[in-house]
C-alpha cells in the first residue's frame, strides 16, 4: 500500500495503519485552538483494507471533494465514508474560520468514470451558471484561504471588506450575494436560507465551502480581484 498522509499549512503528517489519526482542536493533527471546533472532530482510520474518514462531531459537517473525479459530498455528524479517491480535499468551518486539509490516501484507488458509465438514469443537478460578477462575489470571500494554497485557516471577510476589495458599493455586493444564495438555494444547497425564506447568518461561510469544494473558484482566478478593483478605480476617476 502506498503512503497515506494528511497535509495542513504545508506540513505533511503520516497516517499509519492501525493507528487512528484524529483531526480537531486537541488531536493528532491540531489545526487550531478554535473553541468552536471539536477537540476530536474527524478521524482517519483503516478498516477492511480501506481508509475511512469518520465525523466524530455533534454539530459540524465537512465537505469532502475529489476534484479529479468530480466527486463531492458532505460528511455530517456521525457519518463516515471511504477515502478511495487518491488525493482528497476536506473543507470545514468552525465559528468564523474555514479550514482545508488535503489527504493522500494509499491504494486502492478508483478510476474516473467514462462517459459510457454515466449514460442513463436521472440527471443530477450540477453547479449553476454564475455571472462574472457573481463568481467575483464568491471569489473575494474565498481569497484568503486560496492564497494559502488550500491548506490552512482564514477568517472570511465581512461584506463591507469584500465590497471594498472589489471596489464595489456595499449595496452592490450584498445584491450579488443575494443572487448567488438564491441560485444555490434553488438547487438544494444547505445554509443559503434560514427558515421562512430569511437569509442564513452564516451564508458567507457556506459559500466559501461550496466554492472551494466545487471548484467554482480556484487559485488561478485570484488575479480577477485585482483586475476588478483596478477597473472600478479607473471608472471612479473618470
Amino acid at each position: 500500500m502506498t503512503t497515506t498522509f494528511a497535509e495542513f499549512c504545508g506540513e505533511r503528517f503520516p497516517v499509519l495503519s492501525g493507528q487512528p489519526f484524529y483531526i480537531g482542536r486537541e488531536a493528532t493533527l491540531t489545526v487550531d485552538d478554535n473553541p468552536y471546533l471539536h477537540r476530536r472532530f474527524l478521524v482517519l482510520h483503516d478498516d477492511g483494507g480501506m481508509w475511512w474518514l469518520t465525523n466524530l462531531g455533534t454539530h459540524l459537517s465537512a465537505t469532502v471533494t475529489a476534484a479529479d473525479l468530480g466527486f463531492s459530498a458532505t460528511l455530517g455528524p456521525g457519518a463516515r465514508m471511504p477515502l478511495v479517491f487518491g488525493r482528497t480535499s476536506i473543507v470545514f468551518t468552525a465559528g468564523p474560520t474555514t479550514y482545508e486539509i488535503q489527504v493522500q490516501a494509499g491504494s486502492p484507488n478508483i478510476s474516473a468514470p467514462t462517459v459510457e458509465n454515466l449514460v442513463g438514469g436521472d440527471t443530477t443537478r450540477g453547479v449553476p451558471n454564475f455571472t462574472d460578477s457573481q463568481r467575483l462575489a464568491i471569489l473575494v470571500l474565498a481569497e484568503a484561504i486560496l492564497k494559502r494554497d488550500g491548506t490552512g485557516a482564514s477568517a472570511i471577510p465581512s461584506s463591507a471588506q469584500a465590497a471594498a476589495r472589489l471596489g464595489w458599493s456595499l449595496t452592490k455586493f450584498n445584491r450579488k450575494l443575494d443572487n448567488v444564495c438564491d441560485k444555490l438555494d434553488l438547487i438544494g444547497v444547505a445554509g443559503m436560507r434560514a427558515g421562512g425564506g430569511k437569509l442564513a447568518s452564516n451564508r458567507r461561510l457556506r459559500l466559501v465551502e461550496y466554492g472551494l469544494s466545487t471548484r467554482v473558484v480556484t487559485r488561478d482566478d485570484l488575479w480577477l480581484l485585482d483586475a476588478e478593483y483596478a477597473r472600478n478605480q479607473a471608472s471612479d476617476q473618470q
